[in-house]
């Protein structure tokens, strides 16, 4: 077997367009539009741009659960962005969010449209709005959200690091598996020991702190994440993790929370968007097939 030349990184870097993987299509070292499209607007206070990965789910899961407190105000329009399709850099997305990421999200309840991105942001914004599912009490104000930010720094291991090195990288590179399944064992390490002690993240009560990880950790433990990753990972080991992850995807706006803007999997699990609470039995994906 020839041996690979070692890699030495030019003086100055040029983009590839060969190199990326599977994500080659949409990865680009600059930010804007390249194309003219207005996003869609419905009837409902909220309007939603995003597709049914984790960081989506965050925010779809805290909507129904939200609906499901009686919030009337929280009635929202998913809108489904093909991000595999370069839909999120069209210029009505842009304007949401300039990161050209999903979910993004627009508040159309007051007089001035309001915009929120990334997903942590729209779940504290979302809390705050609303008044739920974020203790008052300063302690537990405050466990609440170092678990909330937690998870915003730390996904970006378990997804652009883990993920892409294990799953979806053109070359298998063992360096930068092992640099990452070491972080990402460290980090569910932290979360089993943490939830060795209380039942939820932030404590006894369940928060935006749990419907910010248990996307990403819960779909880790549960082994819906990374081809064969929960072998690879030994999930198993993290009882309490799984404890916890069990205990949240038996909540009835989970599993609808989690349907919403999902194009993979089971067809009987997609809701590719969502309108309003009666799509759930009406299925909105069928009616957008018939429409394509």
């Amino acid at each position: 077997m020839t041996e690979q030349a070692p890699y030495t990184p030019p003086k100055i870097w040029t983009w590839n367009k060969a190199n990326g993987g599977r994500f080659a299509n949409i990865n680009r070292p600059i930010a804007g539009p390249t194309h003219d499209k207005e996003l869609p607007v419905g009837r409902h206070p909220l309007q939603l741009y995003s597709l049914a990965t984790p960081n989506g789910v965050k925010v779809t899961v805290l909507l129904e659960e939200l609906l499901a407190l009686g919030h009337e105000g929280a009635e929202y329009d998913a809108w489904l962005i093909r991000i595999n399709e370069g839909e999120q850099f069209g210029s009505g997305f842009v304007a949401v969010n300039p990161n050209s990421k999903i979910p993004a999200l627009m508040d159309r309840s007051g007089p001035v449209p309001i915009r929120v991105f990334e997903s942590g942001a729209i779940l504290l914004y979302l809390a705050e709005k609303f008044g739920a599912f974020l203790p008052a009490e300063p302690a537990k104000r405050a466990e609440c959200l170092s678990w909330l930010f937690w998870q915003m720094g730390s996904a970006p291991y378990l997804g652009g690091g883990f993920g892409h090195f294990y799953a979806y990288a053109p070359t298998k590179i063992e360096y930068a598996i092992d640099r990452f399944t070491m972080e990402v064992k460290r980090q569910l390490d932290v979360l089993d020991r943490r939830l060795a002690e209380s039942p939820f993240l932030a404590g006894t009560d369940y928060t935006i702190a749990d419907i910010a990880v248990w996307p990403w950790y819960g779909g880790l433990a549960k082994g819906q994440l990374y081809e064969d990753s929960s072998t690879f990972l030994q999930v198993q080991d993290y009882r309490h993790l799984q404890r916890w992850a069990d205990v949240i995807a038996e909540r009835a706006a989970v599993q609808r929370g989690r349907m919403v803007n999902r194009v993979m999997g089971d067809p009987a699990s997609q809701l590719h968007e969502r309108h309003d609470a009666g799509d759930f039995a009406t299925k909105t994906q069928d009616k957008l097939q018939a429409a394509g």
